[in-house]
């Protein structure tokens, strides 16, 4: 039933009047928000059905109300720019479909507006679930999840909202350092040189990292030098600055350096091509990432991959188990890039 004034706008007064319902419960249903205040869906629908027939426009997230099933699947991740979040998005995109679900991925660049708003847009379009990858503060987006009871799972960096699901962080750092360690001794270079660069102070990854490139040399009863560790960003430039800092007080670059991701790892590259080729062969270097590429570089490289299938599938085990109260913190753990470079290659000649 339209309005009886053709030339009048219907508002929510007139939809309040004619479901018996307050304004305020109107409001709160036409901008999607009546699970959250506890607005009983039946009430809600008949809020919607009311708006539909006056002519009033609903918004995105209530239009999304009365899917009871979209067959919709959700991930929101920072960017595409490494490996490590392009082959989340893959592998989410091919075991969402192997479920029967349509996926869905967006990247935010990190910019916590962004994340709310497309979290807002993906619940409006009623996902049936969210994995939330690489974000430094979950939460806020696990809560608005909980409040339209769509189910969420933390991928890379942890959260208190919802479960996660994270690379072993600590002894993956602590294995790839060993190695770097005992390389450096082979060729009679002092740990003292050993530098760990890269990552954000404070972000559990880098700390985690830290900590397990800490254990590594406690469990040689030594310890790290002062300056060992400098957490100086995850993109290329920055590495680049920092290396070439340091470069400019030792009259060389440092014998050991572990980057803490493939971004960093292309800062040193960089730098490095700007170095006589004979200082590229007395470095050894490891990288928190992976990349088949870094196998051509011309110096020698270690690198430690994350189970991006491994952690996908514990995501969705997480999801089939179905329990609210949950907030487990599932660890992965890592491998060195030849463990993983049979079964990719074989992936890649199926594509």
């Amino acid at each position: 039933m339209a309005s009886s004034n053709p030339g009048r706008k219907s508002t929510i007064y007139d939809i309040a009047e004619k479901t018996g319902s307050s304004t305020s419960t109107v409001s709160m249903v036409l901008n999607g928000n009546w699970a959250r205040y506890r607005i009983k869906e039946e009430t809600a629908n008949r809020i919607l059905d009311c708006a539909r027939e006056l002519g009033y426009n609903v918004n995105m997230k209530a239009r999304g109300l009365r899917l009871s099933r979209s067959g919709l699947a959700g991930m929101i991740l920072p960017h595409y720019r490494n490996r490590f979040f392009a082959g989340l998005a893959q592998t989410f995109e091919d075991q969402a479909r192997s479920r029967g679900l349509c996926p869905i991925v967006v990247g935010t660049q990190r910019d916590p507006e962004v994340e709310v708003s497309v979290t807002e847009t993906l619940l409006s379009q009623r996902v049936e679930l969210l994995f939330i990858a690489g974000m430094r503060n979950p939460t806020p987006l696990n809560n608005l999840c909980s409040a339209a009871s769509v189910p969420s799972i933390n991928l890379d960096l942890p959260g208190d909202g919802a479960p996660s699901v994270v690379t072993d962080n600590r002894k993956g750092a602590a294995e790839i350092t060993e190695v770097l360690i005992e390389k450096l001794l082979a060729r009679g270079h002092s740990t003292d040189e050993l530098v760990l660069l890269g990552g954000v102070a404070n972000e559990y990854a880098t700390e985690m990292r830290i900590a397990g490139f800490r254990d590594a040399f406690k469990a040689r009863g030594i310890a790290p030098a002062k300056d060992a560790i400098e957490c100086c960003g995850y993109n290329a430039a920055a590495a680049n600055r920092a290396l070439t800092s340091r470069c400019q007080k030792l009259g060389r670059p440092p014998f050991g350096l572990l980057m803490n991701s493939i971004t960093a790892l292309e800062g040193l590259v960089q730098f490095m091509a700007t170095l006589p080729h004979d200082a590229w062969k007395t470095i050894v270097v490891g990288c928190f990432d992976w990349d088949p590429f870094a196998a051509y570089l011309p110096f020698d490289v270690t690198m430690l991959r994350q189970d991006v299938e491994k952690i996908i599938s514990e995501a969705f085990a997480l999801i089939e188990k179905q329990d609210p109260a949950d907030r487990s913190l599932i660890l992965v753990p890592t491998g060195f890039g030849k463990m993983f470079e049979e079964a990719e290659q074989t992936k890649e000649f199926d594509r």
